[in-house]
């Protein structure tokens, strides 16, 4: 019986993972409170320049809600009616594909379910003869 290789978080062993640190060393640490604290000073002068995209509550007006700014020329042109092209009803249904030609004479099957064309009458006899 063979066996195949697992990696190395399949154990048998029951050996215990020791302690971990979070960071190597206290001036690790330091330098990383000192990284967030600038990344947090920056976060709130970005806020105060561009309120609107900040991460700060919006407080949008009433009147902003209702009545939408639309640059000159680009107003929703509700007076405009659709066209009519006067069809109605749903689309029409392709027709169903049918062969109208001659030349094949079935379909077989040669193995499992794999469809083949037949041309001829000998072709049909060598595919019912054939080992399944």
């Amino acid at each position: 019986m063979t066996m195949h290789l697992e990696g190395p978080w399949l154990t048998t062993t029951g050996k215990v993972k020791s302690k971990r640190r979070k960071y190597a060393s206290a001036d690790a640490a330091r330098k990383e409170r000192e990284l967030k604290a600038e990344w947090q000073q920056r976060q709130r002068e970005w806020d105060q320049l561009t309120p609107r995209f900040g991460s700060g509550k919006i407080s949008i007006t009433a009147t902003a809600r209702i009545s939408p700014q639309y640059p000159p020329g680009r107003e929703p042109q509700r007076h405009i009616p659709s066209l009519d092209t006067g069809v109605t009803g749903a689309v029409t249904v392709k027709a169903t594909p049918q062969y109208t030609g001659t030349k094949i004479k079935g379909i077989g099957t040669m193995h499992k379910s794999n469809a083949v064309p037949i041309f001829s009458d000998d072709e049909a006899v060598d595919i019912a003869h054939m080992r399944r």
